[in-house]
């Protein structure tokens, strides 16, 4: 009878204990949010006219990088479901068309980051660039994504717009 109880009692909190979310998964979370609003706020920020805008003529435009911001969030982000995808945008298309790119993207990512939690963020992935955890390959992709934001800031700068991490400053 001892056993039989201690057996229940070690799932009984064993099962909830396991359920609890990985505070390096919730941190990576908030850190994509956070990543993934500026990202956004800049695109819609940026007037379409300034779309094509580079700082210097070896740079990519803004249409570009947000573009790429896409393209690559979709692409890490869709490949931790197996099914690698782009989202099929150049920086030559309209406003509207990247927004809505990027837009799906995002929610690719906070897809895959909200599957990822205690059970699941150690698992390693097979990448372009060799095998990583789950965890890791979604810090690189807010890394990345942080990057290009970093690129779109400077471009507001030249056109003399506020970048949304520096608004309310």
């Amino acid at each position: 009878m001892h056993k039989c109880f201690l057996t229940i009692f070690a799932a009984a909190v064993a099962i909830p204990l396991a359920a609890q979310e990985n505070p390096l998964s919730q941190e990576a979370q908030r850190a994509w949010n956070r990543t993934k609003n500026f990202v956004t706020a800049a695109a819609a920020k940026m007037p379409e006219e300034h779309y094509g805008f580079k700082p210097a003529p070896e740079s990519q435009s803004f249409g570009d990088l947000v573009a790429h911001t896409a393209n690559a969030a979709m692409g890490a982000c869709s490949g931790l479901s197996g099914q690698r995808r782009r989202a099929g945008v150049d920086g030559g298309a309209s406003k509207a068309d990247l927004a809505a790119a990027l837009a799906t993207a995002m929610a690719e990512c906070d897809k895959a980051y909200a599957a990822t939690d205690a059970s699941n963020a150690t698992e390693m992935i097979e990448g372009r660039r060799g095998s990583s955890s789950r965890l890791g390959l979604l810090y690189r992709n807010t890394i990345h994504i942080e990057h290009e934001y970093a690129q779109m800031a400077v471009h507001m700068r030249f056109k003399g717009l506020v970048p949304p991490s520096s608004e309310g400053r």
